[in-house]
Parts: structure tokens; sequence; C-alpha cells
């Protein structure tokens, strides 16, 4: 249990030395997470039943070398596709804007440098030490959760690229 207190005391210190921009990075980098697992699950439970019902639904068709059974076949991997893609660009926009917010820190961080500087001179190291951290920490925290994201919205596209192409695969154009 104390370890516990003592982690929450430390990310509590972390999150007021970042400063308020802080929490923008926390909201941003959550609601990216929230998606990746959410493909994450997608890709382990749902995926394999929507292919499994294309795949059933194909091998039941009677015909499938007219023009229509092609392009029935082209929409039924079109709407899995779609579903594999569910959520990507907005995993990536996340992604993207994590590094901004954490500028958007930095911003912050040195109008309190300048503050500080304007109020008590250049010569105050020690004062100017709070805009220096709320300069740096949400630019790096930004920077570190854009890392995280990027590594798995790859990962999520190429999973979802191999699926659909194994689902073309197997839709087979005999009979």
């Amino acid at each position: 249990m104390q370890a516990l207190l003592d982690a929450y005391n430390a990310i509590q210190i972390f999150m007021e030395k970042g400063g308020p921009v802080l929490y923008g990075v926390l909201i941003v980098t959550f609601w990216m997470w929230i998606l990746i697992i959410e493909r994450v699950w997608y890709f382990f439970l749902g995926a394999r039943a929507d292919i499994h019902r294309v795949v059933a639904a194909w091998e039941a068709r009677p015909e499938r070398r007219s023009w229509y059974a092609h392009k029935i076949r082209q929409a039924m991997i079109a709407e899995v596709s779609e579903n594999l893609q569910a959520n990507v660009e907005m995993i990536k926009t996340l992604v993207a804007t994590c590094p901004l917010v954490g500028l958007l820190g930095t911003v912050t961080g040195m109008v309190t440098v300048f503050d500080v500087m304007a109020v008590l001179g250049s010569g105050n190291a020690r004062a100017m030490a709070d805009g220096v951290s709320k300069a740096t920490i949400p630019t790096m925290a930004g920077m570190v959760a854009a890392l995280s994201g990027v590594f798995m919205s790859s990962w999520i596209e190429r999973r979802a690229k191999r699926e659909a192409e194994r689902l073309a695969d197997s839709l087979t154009m005999d009979h």
C-alpha cells in the first residue's frame, strides 16, 4: 500500500512541476491509448468473427464467377477492411497532437521564465527553475506519448492491411 501511495505522490509532484499543460498531454494520451486498446481488442476478438462471417457468406454463394459476384466480393472485403481500419486515423491524429500539446507547455513555461526575469532580473536562477521545468517536462511527456503511439499505430495499420489481404486471398472466385 505504501508503494502505491509513493507512486501517487511521485506522479502528483511530476504533474505539479510540469504545469497545467501536462494535464492536456495526459488527456490526449489517455484517449489515444483508449483507442489503441480498443483496436487491439478488436483484432484479437472481433476481427476473426467478422472474417469468418464474410468467408462463410461467400462460400455459401452458388455462383462466384460473374461480374455481380466479383462486385459483391469487393463489397465484402471493403466492409471488413473498413472495420479493420476504424479509429486508425483518429489514433494517428492524437499521436501528432501529443508533441504539439507538449510544445504548448514549452511556450507557457518560457512565458513564466520571462515573467520571473521581468520581476526579479536574470540573476535569480532558482526563481527561473520553475518556468524551465514547466517548459521542458510537458515537451518531454508529449514526445514520449507520441513515440508510444507511433509504434502502436504502425502495428495496427500493418495488422489491418495484412488481415484484409488475407481475407481477399481466401475469397476464391471458382464455381
